[in-house]
């Protein structure tokens, strides 16, 4: 079975197309992505500007394609808090649907961190009994603790690198004074949800997830992404806490030339590290496992179980419209955009 997760993310836009069989690993079979912020299309009162808007649906009519061309045989896409927390979010869904045809969930916080959190405990399975994961994306970060598929508790914060390089860190090479800011603030923030995941014990491993976090284990001296995913990676607190005090001393240009560091996330390094670092000291971490696995891929796994595993849910062999429940989440797969 070929699926086509499309993935509407704070800084890329991103296709990805995965063949799966039951009993099998999903193995990638092509993507398609562009850099796209769409943070950075937003006008004052908070809404995705129209420009913003012909960009993303531009992308979406090009991933509908690809995914087409490359027969795909299931469709899902998502979104998070680029669009979620725009004040007219909803009024772009519907805009998207009718000009593309491409319907895309709608992610809560919580359910970006419980889907992250299922990835995880996919991939590094139940030998690893209670597992606590930090997620880190442009607009929010996601913590969550469990011992099952699913986690007893999951929280989302606007700490999101992107957001926090907006409203913080605007200006290349910023003061000593507006990174103590941001520090304080980050630990203000995180207080009442650490204090909570605390409750629930040192957990048996600690990992971590997004673009973010892989770039700063990268600067750390984690192994390449080309080494492939098997590669064990660990993100260092005290490692980090030394990278965040370079950062605060290297501009944007700098920051660009570091190994795993793209020129759209360079101006957010330095808020993803101050994040990561509050978080990894309030949860009293001294390290963290980079998971290769995050949101799309929880989404794409719980998508092969459902459809493989329930005879009553049909697999249609081509593009068309259908819908099918995961559990509080729904996947709508392509269908023609209306006159």
């Amino acid at each position: 079975m070929r699926l086509g997760v499309l993935d509407i993310g704070s800084n890329t836009v991103h296709l990805l197309l995965v063949d799966a069989y039951p009993g099998a690993r999903p193995v990638s079979y092509a993507s398609h992505k562009r850099p796209l912020s769409l943070v950075r299309y937003l006008n004052e009162y908070g809404a995705i500007t129209e420009e913003g808007q012909q960009e993303l649906i531009a992308f979406i009519k090009e991933a509908a394609e690809f995914a087409q061309s490359h027969r795909v045989e299931d469709f899902m896409g998502f979104c998070t808090s680029a669009i979620r927390e725009s004040s007219n979010g909803a009024a772009v869904l519907e805009r998207v649907t009718a000009e593309t045809g491409v319907s895309l969930m709608e992610l809560s916080g919580e359910e970006e961190a419980g889907m992250t959190f299922y990835s995880v405990r996919r991939w590094f399975g139940w030998s690893s009994e209670s597992i606590l994961n930090l997620d880190m994306g442009g607009g929010s970060l996601e913590l969550a603790v469990g011992t099952d598929e699913f986690p007893q508790v999951a929280y989302s914060v606007p700490l999101g690198a992107g957001r926090l390089t907006r409203e913080w860190l605007p200006n290349d090479l910023p003061s000593i004074k507006e990174v103590k800011e941001l520090r304080t603030y980050v630990r203000d923030v995180l207080t009442d949800p650490t204090t909570e995941l605390r409750q629930y014990g040192k957990p048996t491993l600690a990992t971590a997830t997004s673009k973010t976090f892989r770039s700063l284990s990268r600067i750390t001296g984690a192994a390449p992404s080309g080494e492939g995913p098997y590669v064990k990676r660990v993100l260092h607190r005290d490692s980090l806490k030394l990278w965040a005090n370079r950062l605060t001393a290297m501009s944007w240009e700098e920051r660009a030339e570091l190994p795993g560091v793209s020129e759209i996330r360079a101006p957010q390094l330095l808020a993803g590290a101050i994040v990561a670092h509050e978080a990894m000291s309030a949860l009293k971490l001294k390290s963290v496992r980079i998971c290769p696995w995050a949101l799309r891929e929880g989404l794409m796994l719980r998508r092969f179980d459902h459809v493989m595993f329930d005879s009553s849910t049909p697999l249609s062999s081509s593009v068309g419209v259908g819908e099918v429940a995961l559990g509080s989440l729904k996947t709508v797969s392509l269908s023609e955009p209306s006159a």
